[in-house]
């Protein structure tokens, strides 16, 4: 092309011009577009030297691609020149339309700048449009706009240095190189969305493949985790329903997966354990509860949740962990039973019997924070343990919620009050069989007493042994005939000959029948039953205190 005159053009030329631009927007990969940007400029536009500036995204410009000297490329490529630099050049010189032309007169004080630079020697000029080594020509490419024309985003700068004709480029040849950077600014552009596109698409598949890989050991470690597991749904009109179990719910519960999912944890949860259920699964966390079997039966089970959310759509599942703590349940059970339970005889111990005593007595709080009595003869209402307790107002009554209060008959006859009797029994003769026949003799009549008391009192009444020889038996609702019927009738189960190591024994029994009522303590009232025994004890003959 540098050796047509203008403004008559080769038809060859045009279409050598024409093939590059085809190979730009062909490339494979944008280093193939950036070279065959380069290499266009030398084989279609005839000049022995070209050089893409691309600018980074820190804005400094690569030299990314160069095409017409191997020793050049082998030399600046890669290197980097400052934006300011670049800036620089492009303000100053002659602008020829998008050009940029900085003639050696000029281009002398960028010698020394940071820019990576390349000179073709040559011999001085001899006429005044001659091409002089130290001229410099720009073509700076911009992104294209919609509309077709030019935004103000740099994305390189084209250098070209020395046409082949020897002559600075005419008319024809700026607007040439001119089209030339507008349409290499359009291959690149697209090179670079390609190449994004081609890393997202890259990018995509390794999520796609890592989050397939997630779900397969998710769903190996569900599906064979030792522990049961659940997936349950949250929201809609199908909230808590599970959705999936593993092998080990299934087992621990009985029953087959496909029947479980007909269910929620709500169908299968013990019914006074379903609000423990209900604040699990709303919060999350860990709660210990009953779930039902096939075969009808509960089993303790710890639930820890998981709420799964989606980033759009807020909760939607509940990933449940099912463990078997039956094993602890019972050992727990087991101990709380011993705590509270004598070892000897299975009876409610005297710690035991205290607190299901005091359950049921009420004690008045003062304005200064003590406890005091309640008057039982003003029927004001009181309280349990665990009261709810509310000042009244400027009158200062207290007020008391959701207790029975607790009366006592009064009077030597009964005047039909029903109240809390509490029958003080202690056994006459019994350190006379410890004495003769040993302490295996005594605990067998001990297990036996205690046998006897419970198989004669009510559902619901209390018989516990208070220590040794002495049984206390707490027995509500009764009258004050009906509690001295009580005595006789267990005084009479009492003396009972009793079989102990190989020997038929006996043992009497004297009661003292006191009565609980709200104002008093549990010790009050034991002592006032226990005081009444003894009353009792004394004023029976010695040889009816014992039978046989």
């Amino acid at each position: 092309m540098e050796t047509e005159s203008e403004p008559y053009v080769r038809l060859a030329s045009l279409r050598q011009l024409h093939q590059v631009m085809a190979d730009m927007n062909t490339a494979r990969s944008l280093a193939d577009t950036l070279q065959t940007v380069a290499n266009g400029v030398v084989t279609a536009l005839g000049y022995e030297l070209a050089c893409v500036n691309l600018v980074r995204p820190d804005g400094d410009l690569v030299v990314a691609a160069l095409s017409g000297n191997q020793a050049a490329e082998a030399l600046i490529t890669g290197r980097t020149g400052s934006r300011e630099s670049w800036e620089r050049r492009l303000s100053m010189g002659e602008t020829w339309g998008d050009l940029v032309f900085i003639p050696h007169t000029e281009g002398w004080v960028l010698d020394d700048d940071d820019v990576p630079q390349w000179y073709t020697d040559g011999p001085a000029p001899r006429f005044e449009d001659e091409w002089h080594p130290s001229d410099r020509l720009f073509a700076p490419m911009y992104t294209p706009s919609v509309s077709g024309g030019q935004c103000g985003e740099l994305i390189g700068v084209l250098s070209v240095d020395r046409p082949r004709n020897g002559r600075r480029p005419g008319a024809w040849g700026r607007e040439a190189l001119q089209m030339y950077a507008f349409q290499a600014a359009i291959a690149i552009s697209n090179a670079r969305l390609r190449a994004n596109m081609q890393r997202a698409l890259v990018r995509l598949e390794r999520e796609q493949q890592a989050l397939r890989a997630s779900e397969e050991s998710f769903r190996q470690a569900f599906e064979y985790a030792p522990s049961g597991m659940a997936i349950a749904e949250m929201g809609g009109d199908q909230h808590g329903r599970i959705l999936r179990t593993n092998d080990a719910l299934c087992r621990l519960l009985g029953r087959p997966a496909s029947a479980m999912r007909r269910y929620s944890f709500s169908d299968l949860v013990h019914p006074e354990d379903i609000g423990t259920l209900l604040r699990t699964s709303a919060e999350g966390g860990r709660a210990e509860l009953r779930l039902c079997r096939r075969d009808g039966t509960y089993l303790w089970v710890s639930l820890r949740n998981s709420v799964v959310a989606d980033a759009a759509d807020g909760p939607r599942f509940l990933l449940t962990h099912v463990e078997d703590i039956a094993e602890r349940k019972q050992r727990e059970m087991q101990l709380a039973h011993r705590a509270s339970h004598d070892s000897l005889t299975g009876l409610p111990n005297s710690a035991e019997l205290r607190a299901r005593l005091s359950s049921r007595l009420c004690q008045r709080p003062t304005h200064s924070g003590a406890l005091e009595p309640v008057d039982a003869a003003f029927g004001h209402p009181a309280f349990d343990a665990g009261f709810d307790f509310r000042q009244g107002g400027a009158q200062g009554y207290d007020t008391f919620d959701h207790h029975v209060h607790t009366v006592a008959p009064e009077g030597d006859r009964d005047d039909g009050t029903k109240g809390l009797a509490v029958l003080f029994c202690d056994l006459d003769g019994f350190k006379s069989i410890n004495d003769r026949f040993g302490h295996n003799a005594g605990d067998a009549v001990l297990i036996e007493v205690a046998r006897r008391l419970s198989q004669c009192v009510r559902d619901g009444d209390t018989v516990a042994r208070l220590g040794g020889d002495e049984f206390v038996i707490l027995a509500d609702g009764l009258g004050k005939a009906d509690a001295a019927d009580l005595a006789v009738r267990l005084r009479n189960e009492i003396i009972q000959p009793i079989r102990a190591e190989g020997r038929a024994v006996r043992v009497g029994a004297s009661f003292g029948i006191g009565w609980a009522h709200c104002g008093m303590t549990a010790d009050e009232v034991l002592k006032s039953a226990d005081e009444r025994m003894y009353v009792e004890k004394r004023s029976r003959p010695k040889q009816h205190r014992r039978a046989g």
